[in-house]
């Protein structure tokens, strides 16, 4: 077989969700650091391409068509991706979508495969669904393909200049939203504002983030706690990950952006429901916490503030509690 480090071109699939490209960002990662001088092609999601441009890794980076492809599109794809002449395929996917790209690059003929599809050069072979975290999953998975060293990812290259936005005290992030076709994932907005109220007693400010579609759930934070600052649909993933760098510690649901702040390095205590499996899909980083419960209306929010406790009166990444 080819050496890893002396192959020109190499194709890497992700498409989504945000947590989980994140999560993939350190496969990523190593997989450019084990190929250094190959042509390197990411194919995604359009919600995605800003975020795979911003870290640098990729030559080139192709969109994933509509979920729905007719037997046209199938074809264009086919001639597409067998022109790209890749040497092996990242699969980080893994999923049926993704089994038919394998298909359409020729199966086991084609490039050199790392993932999970029957007949793959290197298949990861593990029960469905994986007990094992996404982290944990893909770390097998590259060691299978030979590449060994995969750390947590990166997020180095996410941040920007907030300085003029920042609040005037210490405060904690808080991301109250989640997926709208999941509302079982969301901890109520009226327990982030109670939250949000006892932490003011603390000493602590609030700053609540989300997307543009979630300034009710600030609002609602508002009416418990007038200071805390809305950022629902006012910052980029650079600007968010400079928040929470800033921010004493971050509380939120299981979404996207409580990923992120996870791996900016931000102490970050996450909420889930029954409806996903921290150990499968939790937030990783330095300085990561979960709460769970059945039904996240049952969470009280002594039970958070217990939880974070030490975080409030010395922040882990050193320094002193709020003044």
């Amino acid at each position: 077989m080819t050496a890893v480090a002396s192959m020109d071109r190499v194709l890497v699939i992700k498409l989504g969700a945000l947590g989980d490209f994140l999560l993939a960002l350190g496969p990523m990662q190593a997989i450019r650091r084990a190929h250094p001088t190959a042509r390197l092609t990411l194919l995604t999601r359009p919600a995605y391409r800003d975020l795979a441009e911003g870290s640098g890794l990729f030559d080139e980076i192709w969109i994933d068509p509509a979920p729905k492809l007719n037997p046209l599109a199938w074809l264009a794809l086919r001639r597409k991706l067998r022109g790209g002449r890749f040497q092996r395929v990242y699969d980080l996917q893994t999923s049926d979508r993704s089994a038919a790209y394998f298909r359409l690059l020729g199966g086991a003929a084609g490039p050199q495969w790392s993932g999970k599809v029957p007949g793959c050069s290197h298949r990861h072979v593990y029960a469905t669904p994986s007990s094992l975290h996404t982290v944990e999953r893909q770390r097998e998975q590259l060691a299978i393909a030979g590449i060994g060293d995969v750390p947590l990812s990166d997020l180095g290259f996410l941040d920007a200049p907030i300085a003029d936005r920042l609040p005037a005290r210490p405060f904690a992030l808080l991301i109250p939203g989640a997926s709208p076709g999941r509302p079982a994932k969301r901890w109520p907005a009226e327990r982030f504002g109670a939250l949000a109220a006892r932490l003011d007693a603390q000493g602590l400010g609030s700053a609540v983030a989300g997307t543009e579609g979630e300034g009710d759930l600030a609002q609602t934070i508002q009416a418990a706690a007038p200071e805390a600052l809305d950022l629902t649909g006012a910052t980029s993933l650079s600007e968010l990950a400079a928040f929470a760098r800033a921010a004493r510690l971050v509380i939120g649901n299981d979404t996207g952006p409580t990923h992120l702040a996870a791996l900016a390095g931000a102490p970050t205590l996450a909420l889930f429901s029954a409806d996903s499996d921290p150990g499968r899909t939790g937030p990783r980083g330095p300085h990561t916490r979960w709460l769970q419960r059945d039904d996240l209306g049952e969470l009280e929010v002594e039970a958070v503030m217990a939880e974070i406790g030490d975080w409030i009166a010395d922040d882990p990444r050193g320094g002193p509690g709020p003044t």
